[in-house]
């Protein structure tokens, strides 16, 4: 499976702005050498078969803050 990394993980307890309208409860940073390692992670069968298992039933709402490329 293609590699990536947890930068940051944060429980939130308040949220003074933000621009949608589902609550923020945690937030965190994955990071990926590249853009083709972050495709490659997030298309790969492992991931998704794991992530309809766990992930899509605990999870109300995701929202993507930012993309950065170096």
């Amino acid at each position: 499976m293609p590699t990536g990394s947890f930068g940051y993980d944060f429980k939130v307890s308040e949220v003074l702005i933000s621009e949608t309208p589902e609550p923020v409860n945690r937030v965190f940073t994955i990071r990926f050498p590249d853009t083709a390692a972050k495709d490659a992670f997030f298309s790969n069968a492992d991931y998704l078969q794991i992530k309809a298992e766990y992930f899509n039933v605990s999870v109300s709402a995701v929202t993507m803050i930012a993309d950065y490329q170096k």
